[in-house]
């Protein structure tokens, strides 16, 4: 059976993506910094798992993984890894936020490539990026450089589906953008939504519908679908205000 490799796979959506293609049939590489919460999911699926414990924000493990990857008939890769950073943009931490462009966007990016290089070869292969709904906006205050790397995230995707559909590829990318989503990410960023986050589980069977039906942008839920759609009506001064009011993020 082919592979799938799925990083950011110890908790959240990445987690719940691995469950879903274990039950598709496909073997797995899970990647992550914890081990132990690996060897948890691993337990959990029916399917072939290798498991790689490493840091992606450091570019050298891309060209690693790629490497180990090469043996193995890959035809998914999910860059689910990433994080976010709430505050101020003179209040927080410059190490911390060029360690999250190094996770969200430099090592998404290399993968992106090794991995795109591949499947054009072969003329058959997936790749899901997990942006967000931030993309979408023009302004992310208090959450500034979490905004700017998935509107990279976002349109890198679309860039790249273009060329492929243009090039008459069998090879696609898609681009994951939901809203706020129950998972771990609002201890790590240091903030809390305001609005009740989708279910994460549920976000991971959208996302995978939607990577194997080759769309380029999958938006799961009705609230973020609308408010997409509204983007387009109101000018970037205003659509900035609002993140400024309604974030969604408070100080702990």
């Amino acid at each position: 059976m082919a592979w799938a490799v799925v990083t950011g796979a110890s908790s959240g959506i990445g987690r719940d993506i691995a469950k879903i293609l274990s039950t598709k049939g496909y073997d797995l590489v899970l990647v992550a910094r914890r081990g132990e919460k690996l060897e948890e999911l691993s337990a959990m699926l029916s399917t072939n798992v290798e498991i790689v414990t490493m840091d992606l924000s450091i570019s050298e493990n891309c060209y690693s993984l790629f490497e180990r990857c090469k043996s193995k008939d890959v035809e998914i890769l999910v860059n689910n890894a990433g994080f976010g950073l709430f505050g101020e943009f003179c209040d927080t931490q410059l190490d911390t936020e060029l360690k999250m462009i190094d996770l969200n966007v430099k090592s998404l990016h290399i993968l992106m490539k090794l991995f795109l290089l591949e499947f054009k070869r072969k003329n058959k292969g997936k790749i899901l990026n997990v942006a967000s709904a931030a993309g979408f906006l023009p302004a992310g205050p208090f959450i500034s450089t979490y905004y700017g790397t998935k509107a990279y995230v976002l349109n890198h995707t679309r860039g790249v589906a273009k060329e492929l559909k243009k090039a008459g590829s069998s090879v696609t990318v898609s681009a994951l953008c939901p809203g706020p989503v129950k998972t771990e990410f609002n201890a790590v960023a240091g903030g809390q939504f305001a609005m009740v986050g989708m279910d994460c589980e549920k976000v991971a069977e959208i996302a995978v519908e939607g990577l194997m039906k080759g769309k380029t942008v999958i938006v799961p839920g009705v609230i973020v679908k609308i408010g997409r759609f509204l983007t387009r009506f109101l000018p970037d001064s205003a659509l900035a205000a609002a993140a400024y009011k309604f974030q969604g993020l408070k100080r702990e």
